[in-house]
């Protein structure tokens, strides 16, 4: 498990998006009302994001390693990582089922949801591997008092009113995350809309619809982008 958690967590930005691609194989549907599915997916979609921006937001966690491999500074147990010890994975899963049901594709949900479930599960693996062998007891008994997957809602509220939001923070550091999957998101349903003539999505003016977001999600990225990298916008 952890040589695997290795391996996706080094080549996860080349395969995961390749994964997205089964959405656009012929599935039976999810729902019979594409619209239901549309609204509930879109729902999870936020909340997955949502789940992501406030762990971002109440403490920073290096989530790209170090030359693509695991790697960790400090251990971190603050914010959301006191509550649950892999909130940010908890939310790429909301987010990988929100798509899967926006789509309404069986096909995705089942195979694509596997495939990340077990992906993700490994990369812990190898994270826990990693984090055991440099900070030995002190990570063992954080395991002990923070559950792996499931977030503890004991002590949430007090959490949440103890820490500074950093909303800056939020922006420069995960501007990339809504964009990406907002972006796959509307290509999927555009390029189903046109492949499958039965999925109408939307409304006629579907394809408006979709640009019309997408412009705007690309006007957001392509500002935050602008802010970080003129250093007008600072993460700290």
């Amino acid at each position: 498990m952890v040589s695997i958690g290795n391996f996706f967590f080094h080549y996860r930005n080349v395969l995961f998006p390749l994964v997205y691609l089964l959405a656009l194989v012929p599935s039976p549907s999810l729902l019979p009302n594409e619209r239901v599915g549309l609204i509930a997916g879109i729902l999870l979609l936020l909340l997955g994001q949502g789940l992501r921006a406030l762990t971002i937001g109440l403490v920073y966690i290096k989530r790209g390693g170090k030359n693509k491999q695991v790697y960790a500074i400090d251990l971190v147990q603050d914010g959301m990582f006191a509550h649950c010890r892999n909130p940010l994975y908890n939310g790429n899963i909301l987010i990988v089922l929100g798509i899967g049901i926006a789509v309404n594709s069986l096909l995705f949900l089942t195979f694509g949801g596997a495939f990340f479930f077990f992906a993700y599960f490994c990369i812990v693996m190898a994270e826990e591997n990693f984090l055991r062998n440099k900070f030995g007891p002190a990570y063992d008994d954080y395991c002990r008092r923070v559950p792996r997957f499931w977030i503890r809602v004991q002590g949430l509220e007090a959490t949440l009113s103890s820490m500074n939001f950093r909303w800056r923070r939020l922006i420069v550091k995960e501007y990339g995350t809504p964009f990406s999957w907002i972006t796959g998101l509307l290509a999927l349903l555009y390029f189903k809309r046109h492949l499958f003539v039965e999925h109408s999505f939307f409304w006629n003016d579907g394809d408006t619809i979709l640009i019309t977001i997408f412009a705007f999600s690309l006007l957001f990225y392509s500002l935050a982008l602008f802010l970080k990298k003129t250093k007008l916008l600072r993460a700290d």
